[in-house]
C-alpha cells in the first residue's frame, strides 16, 4: 500500500449547518465541486486552500448532479427538473450558457457526451413512471428521445460509452441495468440488453473500451457483466458479492472507470477507523478481474468521522483530491 498525506485543503462555510460538498471532477480548467449550499465551484488545483476561483449559486431546488459536457463545460441539475450548462473557459466570463426544464420529475442522474452534445437525464419514479429524457444542446435545447417504459422506480445512473456513442447504460433502484442503442427510436426496440443486479443500483459504468459493465448497488454488493454478442444470458460474468467485507471497508463513495481501459479506482471508506482508500480493479494473467492491494492508495485520516463524497486524480502529478460531508476539499500528494 502507498499511503498520502493531505498538502492542500479548503473548508467550505456552514450556512446555518455543516456544507456537504457532494460531488467533484476535473475540468480543462481546474476542479468543479458542487455542494448542498446550492454552490457550483471551481478550484485551481494548485492553490486549494486559497478558496474557489469562482462560486455560482444555482437554481435547481436542490443541486444533486454535476457532469462535465466537454473539457470547460459543466452541467448541474437536480430537484426540479431543470439542468443548467456552465462554461468555464474563460475566467473573467464564467457563467450560465443557458438552462432548460429537462423533466417534470427530479433528475436523479445523468451523462453527457461531448461528441454528440447530448445530455441525458434519468428521473425520480413519479406518477408511476420513472423516465429517460435525451437533449440535443448544439442549439436550442430539444428533446431528440425519451424512454418511459425501461425502469420500474428511480433511475440512478446513466453512463455513455467512451468509444460508442450510441450505446447509453441506466441504473435502477429496480435492481435493473439496461444498455441501449440511441440510435434506435422505437422504445420498445431500444433495449440492447438487460442485466438483474438483484439490488437498487448505486452506480453503474461501462469498463470502456471493453462491452464489460460495472454494477454496484447501495447495499455495496459489486458485479461485472458484458455486453457482448456471447453474452446472451445476462447473468454476471463476476459475482464479487458485498465489497465491505471484501475490502474491510463500510462504503463505497464511487468507482471510476479507467479511461485507459486498465480497469477501474474503487474509494472504500470507514467513518469507525477514519481512513479512505483508492483500491485499484485489474485484470489479471487470467483475464479474470481481480483487486490489485498491492498498489492500494490509502489516505489516512479521510475526512474524519464524515462519509467521503467523491474524489478524483491527476495521474501526472500524483495527486488524489477527495470532498466529503465534513464540508473539506483535501488534496493529497
Amino acid at each position: 500500500m502507498y499511503q498520502l498525506g493531505v498538502f492542500d485543503q479548503f473548508q467550505f462555510p456552514s450556512r446555518g449547518s455543516v456544507t456537504y460538498v457532494l460531488d467533484i471532477t476535473r475540468t480543462d480548467n481546474g476542479i468543479a465541486t458542487i455542494s448542498s449550499d446550492q454552490r457550483l465551484s471551481l478550484f485551481d488545483p494548485t492553490r486549494i486552500s486559497a478558496g474557489p476561483v469562482a462560486s455560482l449559486v444555482t437554481d435547481h431546488g436542490n443541486l444533486a448532479l454535476l457532469k462535465i459536457l466537454d473539457g470547460g463545460l459543466a452541467c448541474t441539475a437536480g430537484e426540479n427538473g431543470t439542468v443548467s450548462v456552465w462554461d468555464f473557459r474563460q475566467p473573467s466570463k464564467i457563467g450560465s450558457v443557458t438552462q432548460f426544464r429537462a423533466s417534470q420529475a427530479p433528475i436523479m442522474s445523468m451523462a453527457c457526451n461531448a461528441g454528440t452534445q447530448t445530455i441525458a437525464v434519468g428521473t425520480e419514479l413519479q406518477s408511476h413512471t420513472a423516465s429517460i429524457f435525451l437533449w440535443d444542446i448544439r442549439n436550442t435545447p430539444a428533446a431528440k428521445a425519451t424512454y418511459k417504459e425501461v425502469h420500474s422506480d428511480d433511475i440512478t445512473e446513466l453512463s455513455f460509452h467512451a468509444t460508442q456513442p450510441a450505446l447509453l447504460l441506466s441504473g435502477s433502484t429496480d435492481g435493473l441495468v439496461n444498455v441501449y442503442d440511441t440510435r434506435i427510436t422505437d422504445e420498445d426496440e431500444v433495449v440492447v440488453q438487460t442485466f438483474n443486479h438483484n439490488s437498487s443500483v448505486h452506480h453503474a459504468a461501462f469498463l470502456a473500451p471493453s462491452s464489460e459493465i460495472l454494477a454496484i448497488s447501495h447495499d455495496e454488493k459489486f458485479a461485472l457483466y458484458d455486453v457482448g454478442e456471447d453474452r446472451v444470458d445476462g447473468n454476471a460474468t463476476q459475482d464479487f458479492g458485498d465489497l465491505r467485507e471484501l475490502l474491510g471497508c463500510q462504503y463505497i463513495a464511487n468507482i471510476t472507470p479507467k479511461m485507459d481501459g486498465a480497469g477501474a479506482i474503487i474509494g472504500s471508506g470507514s467513518t469507525e477507523k477514519q481512513t479512505f482508500e483508492l483500491v485499484f480493479l485489474a485484470k489479471g494473467a487470467d483475464q479474470m478481474w481481480n483487486f490489485d492491494r498491492d498498489n492500494t492508495v490509502g489516505l489516512p485520516g479521510g475526512h474524519g468521522e464524515e462519509i467521503v463524497r467523491s474524489f478524483c486524480f491527476f495521474d501526472e502529478e500524483q495527486v488524489v483530491v477527495t470532498v466529503g460531508e465534513d464540508g473539506c476539499v483535501k488534496a493529497w500528494k
